[in-house]
């Protein structure tokens, strides 16, 4: 049996399904294979970003940080209110809700836009041939002329903590708590362990993370590294660095976690729940016949040029399995870019104006480069903070931790990167992306009237401050 398409994606997540909309919306017979199974054996699109990753995580988080604030920040506004409590259970099923709404709407979307899809295993085979293996066992060859290839990326396991059960879990695993941990361990102090962390730690839970690095989020700018470790220390969040785990044992309810400490000194600590979030790698075991021609390197990422083409003409593969930061926008976009090119279409996607988001609170939001990396280049800059302190709207929502960091190129004054730390990062961050986009300068952003008062105004004031303009903090004396 076989079925002629002109694009074939494999995959059904943000770069998937995003991909395979764009498709059929320029005119190309489009078919999406996508293998994800819900709890109950149920198909589902959306992938780990909207079955079990940034979705579902950021509606514990909001329902968490609600908790927090009617729990210990209310009362600054007059509000009071007795016997505060969190139903676990309810705050669950509402995140899971939420997940149906969403994956139920990308097949509403689907329907929609005329693409087919197809619920099971996808294979490139030669010759942009695609074996599709359905649920139930049964095998049918699809005929394209093009694959996009969109298969994701999976959780790293590490042998001294090899998930087991509901104690020791993945980011998965630990979105599905029926009960606040009184003792909850996490390995790695990356985006999802800061982030699943914060979670539990505003319920309740006695947070520890260990993170082998000696290095506090080492990739962002250290100014924003330095002011998260301060605040999240005020957040009762127990980081320690250079923790390297060695071993765990399960005894009973709970886990003994053994490691080394940054003087090389064996500690233990028992947890009741453990949670290993030590990074992705890219699913694409599997993926490919011997002969179908897909170059992969010794990692498992698909080698792309910059237009997100494989080493096989009309093989295409984006996302989390190929290079760049694995970000859910990132391969959407290149979704996109792909889908326009094989319409015909002209189409780039600018990889140095890639917003990154931890959503903590506060956020953490940061676009282009940032000082670490500009100081190596040998770049010479200029920068502009502003802290939320002096911000009058950020003052009445009695949210004033953090800071907006504008860097801009001294000779030219074209802005180099943004860093942002602050309870609305991650969308203030989307003016300095805009900006970077259509090459801005800081004096761009210094001459933008912004509205007041608004938060927003912290990035006008931190594009003023680049060259000592600021108006509502005092500005650096100059040299």
């Amino acid at each position: 049996m076989s079925d002629k398409f002109d694009v074939v994606v494999i995959g059904g997540g943000p770069g998937g399904y995003v991909a395979a909309i764009r498709a059929a919306q320029l005119g190309l017979k489009t078919a999406c294979i996508e293998k994800w199974l819900d709890k109950d054996n149920k198909p589902r699109l959306g992938g780990t970003c909207l079955n079990v990753g940034c979705i579902p995580s950021k509606a514990l988080l909001d329902s968490s940080q609600k908790y927090h604030d009617a729990k210990d920040t209310f009362s600054v506004h007059g509000i009071s209110m007795n016997d505060v409590a969190m139903n676990v259970d309810v705050m669950v099923d509402r995140k899971d809700k939420i997940v149906d709404q969403l994956t139920g709407g990308i097949t509403g979307l689907f329907k929609a836009n005329g693409v087919t899809s197809f619920e099971g295993f996808g294979k490139v085979l030669a010759n942009k041939k695609v074996e599709f293996t359905a649920h139930d066992g049964t095998v049918t060859v699809l005929e394209t002329e093009n694959v996009i290839l969109a298969t994701g990326s999976v959780p790293v396991n590490i042998p001294p903590a090899p998930r087991t059960g509901d104690i020791i879990v993945d980011n998965q695993g630990a979105l599905d708590f029926r009960a606040v941990p009184k003792r909850l361990g996490v390995i790695g102090a990356g985006v999802i362990g800061l982030e699943l962390g914060s979670v539990w730690a505003r319920l309740g839970s006695e947070v520890v993370v260990l993170e082998a690095q000696d290095a506090f989020l080492s990739l962002c700018d250290q100014d924003l590294a330095k002011e998260a470790a301060k605040i999240f220390k005020k957040q009762h969040l127990d980081i320690r660095l250079g923790a390297r785990v060695t071993g765990s044992q399960i005894n009973g309810e709970e886990v003994e976690v053994t490691y080394l400490d940054k003087e090389g000194n064996e500690q233990k600590q028992t947890f009741d729940k453990l949670i290993v979030a030590v990074g992705r790698k890219p699913f694409t075991q599997g993926c490919f016949s011997e002969d179908s021609g897909v170059k992969l390197d010794e990692r498992g990422f698909v080698f792309v040029d910059e237009q997100c083409r494989t080493s096989v003409p009309g093989v295409y593969a984006i996302g989390d399995i190929v290079r760049g930061p694995m970000l859910a926008h990132k391969a959407s976009e290149e979704g996109v870019m792909v889908a326009d090119i094989i319409a015909g279409h002209k189409a780039q996607m600018n990889y140095d104006c890639i917003p990154s988001v931890i959503y903590t609170h506060p956020e953490l939001a940061w676009v282009g480069k940032n000082e670490q990396e500009l100081k190596a280049e040998g770049i010479k800059f200029k920068v502009g903070k502003f802290p939320f302190a002096a911000s009058g709207r950020a003052m009445a929502a009695n949210d004033t931790d953090g800071f907006v960091k504008i860097i801009a190129c001294e000779e030219t004054d074209r802005i180099l990167g943004c860093h942002i730390i602050g309870g609305h990062a991650a969308d203030l961050i989307a003016q300095a992306v805009i900006a970077m986009e259509f090459g801005s300068t800081a004096e761009d952003i210094a001459l933008t009237v912004f509205a007041h008062p608004t938060v927003s105004e912290a990035v006008h004031e931190a594009a003023l401050a680049v060259d000592n303009h600021a108006i509502h903090i005092a500005n650096r004396k100059k040299r």
